[in-house]
């Protein structure tokens, strides 16, 4: 096998918030992405995704541990060598309505990324390169020079996504790219990412709180739960054979189109609220809510480690 083009090892994001106390964002979480692989993360609000995602694009500056992109530690970059970097690691924003600069045309929206990289050439090479982009994602070519409040909501997130592929990454980070479009919209921009993909070789990592867009998306899924990852697995692993209980209860939640078998189903209902990271529990951070608990569970915390083949958990009896 190939090395991996993008490999998190220990990394950490604390804040600290004053008065000593420190929000644990992103706990110790460990994991490697394959050339051409989508990895989905999930997870509650709140549990680190977004944050991971943007510290491993070093948007956040990390607290500790290390991430490496195509063999080179991305921590111990500066200057012109990360600049350099930055463009093969891009990122589609969850929010479209937020992410695109009101005052700039898509013409301008599109081509200050290459104006940075020093990729546009001539105005009129410009202009073609970003039609050509706006053309790739399925929008007309004539309406670059619109703004972004005559897009639709859709509309805005394939800008995001043609500016995410102006300078033409390897990979691409996708913070919950469709959590704010309509239902019917929401399988559209996926599909387009998942021809993207074939298309130019891209890598994704795909964060999102929609179980079944993420296993129609990715070939491995992380869940994530208090800023640390508690299970690891293929997708269709994960969502045929899950180990950790946490896990369980989110796919529980994912409703069945079928009457018979949904009415048959237990549905798995948490107790409790999720705890704050800034004072997280001891032990099995997921033990205050999980039905499964015992002693061992709030005393010793459990490691991720292999179940199965390529299947992790973080469970004392997964």
């Amino acid at each position: 096998m190939s090395s991996p083009l993008v490999e998190v090892k220990d990394l950490r994001k604390f804040f600290n918030l004053g008065s000593n106390k420190v929000l644990q964002a992103v706990n110790d979480i460990s994991f490697s992405i394959g050339r051409g692989e989508t990895v989905g993360v999930v997870g509650e609000s709140g549990c680190g995704k977004s944050t991971a995602g943007r510290t491993i694009l070093r948007l956040y500056e990390p607290t500790s541990g290390s991430v490496t992109f195509d063999g080179k530690d991305i921590y111990k970059l500066r200057g012109s060598s990360l600049k350099d970097l930055r463009r093969n690691m891009q990122m589609i924003f969850q929010d479209p309505y937020a992410s695109l600069n009101p005052r700039l045309t898509v013409t301008d929206i599109i081509g200050e990324a290459l104006d940075i990289h020093n990729l546009a050439g001539s105005k009129a090479e410009r202009k073609r390169k970003v039609e050509g982009l706006l053309d790739l994602v399925g929008l007309n070519p004539d309406h670059a020079i619109r703004y972004p409040h005559e897009f639709s909501g859709g509309q805005r997130q394939r800008i995001g996504i043609a500016r995410a592929l102006a300078v033409d990454p390897k990979f691409i980070i996708a913070d919950e790219p469709i959590s704010a479009l309509d239902v019917s919209i929401q399988a559209q921009v996926v599909n387009l990412m998942k021809d993207l993909q074939r298309s130019m070789g891209l890598t994704y990592l795909f964060i999102a709180h929609d179980l079944s867009m993420v296993k129609h998306i990715s070939d491995r899924v992380a869940v994530m739960y208090l800023g640390k990852i508690v299970e690891l697995a293929d997708s269709d692993k994960l969502y045929d054979d899950p180990r950790h209980p946490y896990t369980r209860a989110l796919l529980s939640a994912i409703p069945i189109p079928d009457p018979e078998v949904e009415a048959k189903r237990e549905r798995i209902v948490l107790q409790g609220d999720l705890p704050s990271p800034i004072n997280p529990p001891k032990g099995c951070q997921f033990h205050t809510r999980c039905p499964m608990a015992t002693e061992k569970c709030k005393t010793d915390e459990p490691k991720l480690l292999e179940v199965k083949k390529g299947h992790f958990a973080s469970c004392h009896y997964a």
